[in-house]
């Protein structure tokens, strides 16, 4: 597929990163897009080792000016837009008597309206050339998970918008699929961006069930999948035929998913994520 052109969001680390690089092998035309470009040292580097070349390109998905700018200088230099992967996405932590309204709004506008602007930036292009429109969400996309009430509630929206797109999106030519990672061996953990001391602190009351979940979450990632393993679900999102619209990128976020699936009433899946608080 050398003429085939691929825009991935989120790739200076992580998943990101090794689906810009898995594409490319796999003959995308690879257009790398990042909040910071001055990042890319690590994608640059991990593209040369596996001897592929990939565009880097400047998008911050909160700023629609840059959303615009990004999208219009790949169709003018390249002619056209076959996929997209909706990656960037940002981790969050907290619970909400002890954080604000705005806390909730900003985790909503990276991790929801980000993914909202790129895709409607992108989807005349994709009707055109007929192609494929792939959103990372997470096993947090369907399990709402202690002292993520933010982050789950962004992917909860995430997946209800591309779900809903879905058969809409198939009326007019474009193939949209949802990937939902399990516990991923990458920097997301880190890019939480908080002091564990100050959160314990901060806790209050919650303090307990925070340390008992946080042991929990850490103890998930000793057998993490890899970033590249990921990535190699997503590169087969991108290029089979006929991908299902959910994908889960391992059999452990299949199960975990298939828990709330089963369970129409809740119980059985808030009993699983309530024991993790002791």
């Amino acid at each position: 597929m050398p003429d085939r052109v691929l825009v991935i969001t989120g790739t200076s680390s992580g998943i990101g990163l090794a689906t810009a690089v898995a594409a490319a092998r796999s003959g995308f035309t690879t257009v790398a897009t990042m909040r910071d470009p001055a990042r890319a040292d690590r994608l640059l580097g991990a593209a040369a080792d596996a001897g592929v070349e990939v565009d880097v390109r400047q998008l911050d998905v909160t700023d629609p000016t840059s959303v615009a700018a990004c999208i219009d200088g790949v169709v003018a230099d390249h002619g056209r837009i076959d996929a997209v992967v909706n990656n960037a996405g940002a981790g969050h932590l907290g619970t909400i008597e002890n954080e604000t309204v705005d806390d909730v709004r900003r985790v909503m506008e990276v991790n929801f309206f980000g993914v909202v602007a790129v895709t409607r930036a992108a989807m005349p292009h994709l009707r055109t050339s007929g192609g494929r429109l792939v959103t990372v969400s997470s096993v947090g996309g369907a399990i709402g998970q202690p002292f993520n009430e933010a982050y789950c509630a962004a992917k909860f929206a995430v997946e209800g918008f591309m779900e809903s797109l879905v058969p809409v999106a198939a009326t007019v030519g474009v193939t949209v699929v949802v990937v939902e990672p399990g516990a991923v061996a990458s920097d997301f953990v880190a890019n939480v961006d908080v002091d564990p001391a100050a959160v314990f602190a901060g806790a209050g009351p919650y303090e307990p069930a925070l340390r008992a979940y946080i042991e929990e979450v850490m103890s998930h990632f000793g057998s993490a999948q890899s970033s590249d393993d990921a990535a190699g679900v997503i590169v087969t999102a991108l290029t089979a035929p006929h991908p299902a619209p959910r994908i889960q990128t391992s059999q452990w976020a299949a199960d975990f998913v298939g828990t709330k699936l089963a369970d129409l009433d809740g119980t059985t899946t808030t009993a699983m994520t309530g024991a993790w608080l002791g």
